[in-house]
C-alpha cells in the first residue's frame, strides 16, 4: 500500500505479460484473479465498474452496457470471443451462488473492496515476479490504453481519438500523459540527434 498522504502511478503490464499472468493464475486455481486482470485488461473498465459486474451481464455475452459509476455515463463493452471462454471456464470453476450475483465476490460474501483487490495485485506481482513497479488495479486499464495504441499502428492518432472518449478525457495530451508516451516522445526525441 501506498502511504498516507502520498501519491503513486500506476504502470501498465506489456499485453503478453498480461497474458501469461492471466494463464498462470488460472492454472493455479485462482480463477477470480485470473479473470479480474483479464476483464480490466481488455474493456479499460475503472475498478469500481469492474467490481460492479454481475454474472448475466457477462456470462455468454457478445457484448453489454454499463454506467460507469464515475461518470453517468453509458458504455458498451464487446466481448470477444476468447475473453467469453474465459468468463464461461472462470463461471465453471467458480461455481457463484446464481447467475444474478456477483463476479467478483470474497470468501466472506461480499464484494471485493478496491483497497483489497490493490493488495492482491501486490501479491501476485511479487508471487509471480512481474516485471512492473507500481501495479494496482489502475495498471490494467493502462495495459488496455497502452495496447489499443500499440495495435493502431499508423493509425495511432485516431487511437488516441478513441481512448480520450473511452478515457473521458477532456483532450488528447492527457491522454498521451496517462499513457506515459509524452514523457517518451520527449525521450525519443534526444535519439533523433546524431554524433
Amino acid at each position: 500500500m501506498s502511504k498516507k498522504f502520498s501519491t503513486t502511478t500506476s504502470d501498465y503490464l506489456v499485453w503478453d505479460e498480461m497474458l501469461n499472468l492471466v494463464r498462470k493464475l488460472s492454472n493455479d486455481e485462482k480463477y477470480k484473479m485470473s479473470l479480474f486482470i483479464a476483464i480490466g485488461s481488455f474493456w479499460g473498465l475503472r475498478v469500481s465498474d469492474i467490481l460492479s459486474l454481475r454474472w448475466e451481464q457477462i456470462l455468454n455475452q457478445n457484448e453489454f452496457s454499463i454506467i460507469e459509476k464515475k461518470t453517468g455515463k453509458t458504455r458498451v463493452i464487446r466481448i470477444n470471443t476468447q475473453l467469453q471462454k474465459h468468463i464461461a471456464e472462470c463461471y465453471e470453476k467458480i461455481k457463484p451462488l446464481g447467475i444474478k450475483s456477483h463476479v467478483f465476490i470474497s470468501q466472506k460474501g461480499g464484494v471485493f473492496t478496491i483497497q483489497r483487490m490493490n493488495v492482491l495485485l501486490k501479491e501476485i506481482k511479487v508471487q509471480y515476479k512481474l516485471n512492473i513497479k507500481n501495479f494496482s488495479c489502475h495498471s490494467l486499464r493502462k495495459t488496455f490504453g497502452r495496447q489499443v495504441f500499440k495495435m493502431s499502428g499508423e493509425n495511432s492518432e485516431m487511437a488516441l481519438i478513441k481512448l480520450m472518449e473511452i478515457f473521458n478525457h477532456s483532450n488528447m495530451s492527457i491522454t498521451k500523459r496517462y499513457l506515459g508516451l509524452k514523457e517518451e516522445e520527449i525521450k525519443e526525441a534526444y535519439d533523433l540527434l546524431t554524433f
